[in-house]
């Protein structure tokens, strides 16, 4: 494997077809194709997908994974000799709620001296992002450590049903009930957002059962339950800015983790400290015997 065909296949994930990963490598489309080429004889393996947007396989997301590392390393190393002048460049992969309360907050002091390529997903899946050598790292609520990868608990986010009064006076009046909340309106971020359905079943009620919006902004969801939209699992850290009261006492807490590349890396180092040290002050800290004993209550 040759470092330029690495480069190229990191090109074309990125940018999507091989045209465009030409203009960014300043090469003509046939280079990069030749390039993909002979790394896939190389290993021989088919390493991407000829679609649009191309798509890296099984094997490429290995490979993948190996040239976003040495991309990684080379921008630290420049970073390193051109003192204050260089820029590193991190990917990372955070949940949107965490996205739109503390983490922002917690990575803008880096923001001269490090670019960032922030993706969003749910935080069940941004593992999923890591483990395809899309990022470097990643808040996720998987504990358990991607190959090649180290983990640390950050704390939980703290969620809550809440709505409006007008919305609980108009579909609650007799209380928190499978009926009611069986044709009560619920708001969820996405298709992957099972907090709501979590809520659900522990009152008896099936996931799917009552209407639903779907919100795919974290700060617009909250202001939609704020509005009356529907019911939905508000984060603490955004719900005191809402003019909402809680159904009930139930709490359900997600445990996040902070998954990074075992690697030596200046700028990812950074980028970690800043969301760690974050995290120790925003988020709550919840024992698993805590988590154990309300699972139990309910």
């Amino acid at each position: 494997m040759q470092s330029d065909q690495l480069e190229a296949l990191r090109a074309v994930v990125d940018d999507g077809t091989f045209e465009a990963a030409a203009r960014s490598l300043h090469i003509t489309p046939s280079a990069v194709s030749q390039r993909i080429k002979a790394l896939e004889v190389s290993v021989g393996a088919v390493l991407v997908t000829r679609t649009k947007p191309v798509a890296p396989t099984e094997s490429g997301a290995v490979l993948l994974r190996l040239a976003r590392q040495i991309q990684t390393l080379t921008d630290g190393a420049v970073h390193e000799l051109r003192a204050t002048d260089g820029v590193a460049r991190v990917s990372l992969a955070v949940n949107s709620d965490s996205l739109a309360t503390w983490v922002l907050p917690a990575l803008a002091p880096l923001a001269g001296s490090v670019i960032l390529d922030i993706h969003r997903d749910d935080q069940d899946y941004t593992a999923d992002l890591l483990r395809g050598g899309t990022v470097t790292a990643a808040v996720t609520s998987v504990d358990s450590a991607v190959r090649g990868c180290s983990s640390t608990a950050l704390g939980s986010m703290l969620y809550r049903p809440c709505a409006t009064k007008g919305f609980v006076d108009r579909f609650f009046a007799d209380g928190i009930t499978p009926a009611a909340l069986s044709h009560a309106h619920v708001i969820a971020f996405d298709e992957k957002d099972s907090l709501q359905d979590r809520y659900l079943s522990l009152h008896g009620v099936g996931a799917y059962t009552p209407p639903r919006h779907l919100v795919p902004s974290s700060t617009e969801y909250a202001r939609a339950v704020g509005l009356g939209f529907g019911w939905g699992m508000v984060p603490d850290q955004q719900r005191d800015d809402l003019d909402v009261v809680e159904l009930d006492d139930t709490v359900i807490d997600v445990a996040l983790f902070w998954q990074q590349w075992s690697l030596a890396s200046p700028a990812l180092d950074a980028v970690a400290h800043a969301v760690i040290g974050a995290a120790r002050t925003m988020l709550a800290r919840v024992s698993a015997s805590e988590r154990a004993d309300r699972d139990r209550t309910r």
